[in-house]
């Protein structure tokens, strides 16, 4: 693995039952921190139900780096970068109310991913970034594909005509009349 290239190690939790606003109380807290501190961070941190889920998530990124890098010691080695909290499933229950109504109950979930590195400063890739990128690489391509067609056979190939619109005679909405029939000369009898 070349030096210059950071090393990234990614973990994610699914179906985690805590609504996202709750999650991200505590996903707030360790962004940006030491993967170290991070770590205490969730141990330690009130949202029961959320930071043992951080907590083992952390540890499972950690575990994740080094397996990719063994030089890694420790956590202290390593920065959170990026953690994200997503809407996971609602599941729908209904509670009875009075004069027969039901009132519905969403009970929510999370998706819970973090990112590690060690470079403080990596800022993964947006996808519309990317999408961005690989639509330049490719009209790049074809220009570069173009440009080697018309230096072997530019003689070669005819241009190509553009296709004909067709006409929208829309705007008058009246009809013509319709033509008579000349009428037939009466013979005299």
């Amino acid at each position: 693995m070349p030096s210059n290239t950071p090393l990234i190690a990614k973990a994610s939790v699914t179906n985690v039952r805590v609504t996202p606003q709750k999650a991200r109380r505590v996903v707030n807290l360790i962004r940006g921190q030491r993967a170290d501190a991070a770590i205490r961070i969730a141990k330690f941190s009130p949202q029961i139900a959320v930071s043992e889920s951080v907590y083992t998530l952390l540890n499972s990124a950690v575990a994740n780096a080094k397996q990719k890098n063994p030089a890694i010691r420790d956590a202290s080695e390593l920065w959170v970068t990026e953690a994200l909290v997503d809407e996971g499933y609602t599941m729908k229950r209904y509670r009875p109310r009075a004069q027969g109504r039901g009132y519905q109950i969403l009970k929510r979930s999370s998706q819970i991913s973090v990112t590690l590195s060690d470079d403080k400063n990596y800022r993964p890739i947006s996808k519309a970034e990317q999408r961005k990128r690989a639509k330049a690489a490719l009209e790049a391509a074809v220009v570069e594909s173009a440009t080697e067609v018309e230096g072997t056979d530019a003689e070669a190939k005819p241009a190509k005509k553009a296709p004909a619109k067709k006409s929208t005679a829309k705007s008058s909405t009246k009809k013509a009349p319709a033509k008579k029939a000349p009428a037939k000369k009466k013979e005299a009898e």
